[in-house]
């Protein structure tokens, strides 16, 4: 196939474009900047601008645009969240109704559930509550255009993604080897997580199977809790866990984004992978890490 990726420069998008490549497929990547190779395609997605011949002969498209949601938040920084996710989905869902490729592949989050607490949610879970949440219904409503037009759309809903090279465990990985790191509140919260290698496999596995459609869970078959998850990080990174972050501290360093990243229980599982007969090379949090770092 011929597939045209877009963020191909971030975590995900890196790991992807190599896949896909291995796996005999021919790829082309839109950059904002100037093509630094043959390729590239500049395309600018807040004026909707994109060279026709970018999709000449393709098959797919993948979209994996968006800025990091870590850190504090203002009004700003919500705009620019959600202008990052939006306003390319908008612009490669035009682009594929308009040029009739059969297949679009858009990130999205498990945020969409918001706050599950102690109950599992998969795919035919409702919308949760939350800036996170209403933003996700906007940006995979951004697609609807493609799908309208007969294009078979998937939602790439992920979670954390294990990786060692940047992502959530970049920045944990300091102050737990200084033995400053620590649960967050009473780390009962659920995390829904995926390695970097399941996450690439899985994106190719939707892509290669085309009768899968819609929102689709991306993270492991079993998640855990904030509190497993750092004494886990700490078994891998051979350190003392044992200073819990209390949650007004949390709320302190992170602002509004705290209740929304740190302190969220998102008890998520992959019941349409599951079902179409995935098969995860990391379903066990401890391997996982011990694989990932």
């Amino acid at each position: 196939m011929l597939i045209v990726v877009a963020g191909s420069t971030g975590l995900i998008g890196r790991a992807i474009v190599s896949e896909l490549r291995e796996a005999g497929h021919k790829v082309r990547r839109l950059v904002r900047r100037e093509p630094a190779a043959q390729d590239e395609h500049r395309w600018d997605p807040p004026s909707g601008t994109i060279p026709r011949d970018a999709f000449d002969g393709v098959d797919a498209v993948i979209n994996l645009c968006g800025s990091s949601v870590q850190g504090r938040w203002n009004a700003e920084r919500k705009r620019r969240i959600r202008a990052s996710r939006i306003e390319p989905a908008r612009t490669l869902a035009e682009a594929v109704a308009e040029y009739g490729i059969p297949t679009l592949l858009n990130a999205s989050s498990l945020s969409f559930y918001g706050n599950t607490g102690d109950d599992v949610a998969d795919e035919t879970s409702g919308l949760g509550r939350g800036f996170l949440a209403e933003m996700v219904v906007d940006w995979e409503a951004a697609t609807t255009v493609a799908r309208d037009a007969g294009s078979r759309v998937v939602l790439l809903r992920t979670g954390l993604v294990l990786s060692s090279d940047g992502g959530l465990l970049s920045l944990l990985r300091p102050p737990i080897r200084l033995g400053v790191g620590g649960r967050l509140g009473d780390g009962r919260q659920y995390v829904a997580w995926i390695s970097l290698p399941d996450e690439v496999a899985a994106i190719r596995f939707l892509l290669e199977n085309p009768d899968i459609s819609g929102p689709v869970n991306l993270c492991a078959p079993e998640p855990v809790t904030n509190g497993e998850f750092t004494k886990a990080l700490g078994r891998a990174l051979q350190r003392p866990v044992y200073l819990p972050i209390p949650k007004a501290v949390v709320r302190a360093v992170l602002g509004e984004s705290a209740d929304e990243l740190a302190l969220i229980s998102l008890r998520a599982v992959p019941r349409v992978l599951c079902e179409a007969g995935f098969t995860f090379r990391h379903v066990d949090f401890d391997a996982a890490l011990a694989d990932v770092l």
